[in-house]
């Protein structure tokens, strides 16, 4: 299988002294879907920062689609598509301007960006907002277009860097399946995210970087298998006497909150259908104990230890 990026002792010592990337080295095959995760201050936004050129590498390579990224980087920019954590977006222009200006950056022809931006437009339910300033759209609405934007000029690899955060459950599932549509047409992922059943859901493979260094690399699956049960506190729209007999461990701990303990390898889509059928409309969803907290804790103190 072909690698669409590779990564070779990238370090990056800041000008005060900080080391945030010891030389890590990791790579991604075409066609994954592969999560970069760490606690705060780890060393994911400076890697990819480095990657998406906004970040200058003290040493080491990065090479996309086999096109180094400092010999090549025309070839290299081409083929990677970018959404970044924080909006960034042109609040006057509207959708459709933000995207075909986009796609001249790549000297993609106006009437082949007009079909896209439409094609995309409309996948992110977005294609009646084209018109619209995007000052007027919402927060959930802003990142959607941002993926559209990272996606406008046909990249091969794109880099998600929490694209749903702060965004309600129906439109994570919205995002999801996109993400998911995307991959099974080839496209590489590479996703950093705070929510581990996002990772868990979407991500075949993972590195997992702490203090500068990676601490992991290995597949989700059997990373999954590490974890215990997870306990979800659910919000509900509606307020409820009692808790619904479903085949999940269901308790009602309020008359707007249900805990549900859902065991390894249960699909959360099918408990929000389940509830559904209840008529039971889910508004927002947290965990109780964050098994993604849980388990850089257990790495990390593997890693201070080694």
């Amino acid at each position: 299988m072909n690698t669409a990026l590779k990564i070779s002792n990238l370090a990056k010592i800041y000008k005060n002294g900080v080391q945030a990337l010891k030389q890590i080295s990791f790579s991604v095959e075409q066609g994954d879907f592969f999560a970069l995760l760490g606690p705060n201050g780890a060393g994911k936004s400076t890697t990819l920062g480095i990657i998406s050129s906004t970040v200058v590498k003290s040493s080491g390579s990065v090479s996309i689609m086999g096109y180094d990224l400092e010999r090549d980087p025309f070839n290299a920019k081409r083929y990677l598509g970018v959404m970044p954590q924080e909006i960034n977006l042109n609040i006057f222009e509207t959708p459709l301007q933000i995207l075909v200006t986009q796609a001249n950056y790549y000297g993609m022809p106006r009437k082949l960006a007009l079909t896209r931006a439409e094609m995309l437009l409309n996948k992110l339910a977005l294609w009646d907002k084209r018109d619209q300033q995007t000052r007027m759209l919402s927060g959930g609405m802003k990142r959607r277009l941002m993926i559209a934007r990272a996606l406008i000029h046909d990249p091969r690899m794109v880099i998600l860097d929490e694209p749903t955060a702060g965004v309600d459950v129906e439109l994570r599932k919205l995002m999801w399946d996109f993400f998911v549509e995307l991959n099974r047409e080839g496209l590489t992922v590479i996703l950093t995210t705070h929510y581990l059943e996002e990772a868990e859901n979407l991500c075949r493979n993972l590195a997992i970087i702490n203090q500068g260094e990676i601490v992991r690399l290995d597949t989700m699956q059997r990373l999954m298998h590490e974890l215990e049960q997870e306990t979800l506190i659910l919000h509900v729209a509606s307020a409820l006497e009692t808790a619904p007999h479903l085949p999940w461990d269901l308790k009602l701990l309020d008359a707007h909150q249900l805990a549900v303990s859902v065991k390894k390898g249960q699909s959360l889509n099918e408990l929000f259908v389940a509830l559904t059928a209840h008529h039971i409309k889910v508004v927002s969803m947290r965990n109780e104990s964050n098994r993604l907290e849980q388990l850089f804790m257990k790495l990390v103190k593997e890693h201070r230890h080694d």
